[in-house]
């Protein structure tokens, strides 16, 4: 898989093109066709941001998605339209988005999509790159369902937890190699729930593919409208998400300047880490040296081997311009240090 220490990778999410959600607000104008046209080349176009910037792991950029998750609800049976918001207007907030009333049982029976991505961007990318696929974790997905009378988050978490297994399953099959588990909200919400409750669904997910493929979590706070909607601490999750069955940890460092960086010591122990190095919520441009100098005060709690780097979050909700610049820095940044050790 291309394996190197100090890799730099990304964790899904790339801004649309402008002209790509100009279209998606008028797709009654376009044909079937047209629009396979429209997924593709806006596919091609972060494949070429990223393969340009040189990382080491990318993505498709989740370009055919509705935000990171909210596109996989169009293959649920169960739920019904989506509910509009309770606030349209003012500032932006997690209250401004629909949710679905859960109606059935909740199944996915055409699966959740990410084989075709992942296919796709096989397809489409040059050789050199590994590739990554992203998947919602289903305590994640279950946020933004209304639970029937007499059921509650956690029975909607394990109804939808098949639906992504098999999911997890098919893309192994596909033959993807890396997988990226989205499990924001175990860390959102890690303060106030059960850590090793949370802990064994994300195990009990993943357990038919860890072993037979590089499998990661991205745990951070929350950037909807690069806000964030959690206590913004790590300690809680910790001991008890180091029995996380995954290769790889991604945490959100970059925003929170850099706090609680000596957890990837005891992570490094058990695992890899991906540290956020780049602040996906700032429009200051980090410098190659500014992620260098990261790079080395990461190194001072962990081993070259067992650390990679990437933007703290999916750059969905960072102007194009800016996450190119930000990404291109990034790697720069980290081929300084590889050069200084000799790697």
């Amino acid at each position: 898989m291309n394996r190197r220490p100090l890799r730099t990778t990304v964790i899904g999410s790339y801004p649309f093109p402008g002209w790509l959600e100009f279209a998606a607000s008028h797709l009654d104008q376009f044909g079937e066709a047209d629009r396979a046209e429209l997924q593709e080349d806006a596919v091609i176009a972060a494949i070429h941001d990223q393969v340009a910037a040189g990382l080491d792991v990318i993505t498709d950029g989740e370009q055919t998605r509705l935000d990171f998750n909210l596109s996989f609800y169009g293959y649920l049976e169960g739920i019904a339209l989506e509910q509009a918001p309770p606030r349209r207007f003012g500032p932006p907030a997690h209250d401004q988005r629909g949710r679905h009333q859960v109606v059935g049982e909740l199944l996915a029976p055409r699966g959740l999509g990410v084989v075709a991505e992942f296919e796709r961007l096989r397809r489409l990318a040059p050789a050199g790159p590994v590739l990554k696929a992203s998947v919602p974790g289903p305590y994640t997905l279950s946020g933004r369902l209304v639970p029937p009378a007499g059921k509650d988050r956690y029975a909607l978490t394990e109804e939808l937890l098949p639906a992504v297994r098999a999911e997890l399953d098919a893309l192994v099959e596909a033959g993807c190699r890396e997988i990226t588990v989205d499990e924001p909200s175990m860390s959102c919400y890690a303060w106030r729930e059960d850590p090793a409750r949370l802990v064994d669904i994300f195990n009990r997910t993943v357990e038919r593919v860890y072993g037979k493929c590089r499998l990661s979590v991205h745990l951070c706070f929350g950037n909807y409208k690069a806000r964030a909607v959690a206590p913004r601490r790590y300690a809680p999750m910790f001991p008890a998400f180091l029995g996380l069955r995954v290769d790889e940890i991604h945490l959100e460092m970059a925003s929170r300047e850099f706090a609680e960086l000596e957890l990837i010591g005891p992570i490094a122990e058990r695992m890899e880490v991906a540290v956020g190095v780049i602040d996906v919520k700032s429009y200051y441009i980090e410098t190659p040296e500014d992620v260098a100098a990261r790079v080395r005060q990461c190194l001072r709690y962990a081993p070259a081997a067992r650390l990679s780097f990437a933007p703290d979050c999916g750059l969905s909700q960072t102007a194009r311009w800016a996450a190119r610049q930000k990404l291109k820095n990034m790697v720069a940044g980290v081929n300084l240090v590889r050069r200084e050790l000799g790697l």
